[in-house]
This record gives structure tokens, sequence and C-alpha cells, in this order.
């Protein structure tokens, strides 16, 4: 588990709300969960494609599990898969890397040469 990554997709103010606070309490749709939502590599680009649609440019931050893993429960989601969920706030510290994603033509975030399992 040390080196699995997982991924949250932040907007640019939660993103500079993660920087400033040094943790992340959760996106209005997280809060109103009552957990952090994630995916892994596989869904992630699903991810995108199914909630980030307005053609925003945002952010996608690499989570080292390993940092938060106290706080994850695996639960059924989208298509019956197990997505990583936070119970609890996203320290910065577990942030491995992050990048800006901005949508193509089509409003798409392409992120397959980014990730790694």
């Amino acid at each position: 588990m040390q080196d699995v990554i997982i991924y949250k997709v932040l907007r640019q103010s939660e993103w500079a709300q993660l920087q400033q606070d040094g943790h992340f309490n959760g996106s209005v749709h997280d809060q109103r969960d009552g957990f952090i939502h994630m995916s892994t590599a596989d869904q992630l680009q699903g991810t995108l494609n199914k909630h980030y649609t307005q053609g925003d440019v945002v952010i996608l931050a690499a989570i080292k599990l390993a940092h938060i893993s106290d706080n994850v429960k695996w639960e059924v989601s989208r298509g019956g898969a197990e997505f990583p969920h936070i119970y609890g706030t996203l320290p910065l510290s577990a942030v491995a890397q992050h990048w800006l994603l901005s949508p193509d033509a089509n409003g798409r975030y392409a992120v397959a040469d980014l990730i790694t399992e």
C-alpha cells in the first residue's frame, strides 16, 4: 500500500484552499455525501467524463494512499466498482504530485499519460 496512488480532481479554488489551509474538507458534493470522493487510476477518466464537463481548468492531485489509509473506505459506487472515499480531511502532505488539466476542444480531459497504477 505504500506506493499506491489514488486521485482527487479539484477545482482551482479548492486547490488554493488546500494549499492555504494545509488540508481539504471536501467539495460541496463531498460534504453533501459525507466523504471525499477519490478515484483510482482506472476510474479517473470516467470520473472526469461524468463530473467535469463544464470545460474548466482543474487540478489533478495524486494522493499517497499510505498517508491517509486510516481514513479511507473502499465502497461500491458507479458501475459496481469500489471507489476510495476519505472519511475525514485530505492533508496537503499526502499529495505526491499534481497537474493542471485543461480540457480539449470537446471539453474532455486526457490523463492517460500522467497517471500510473
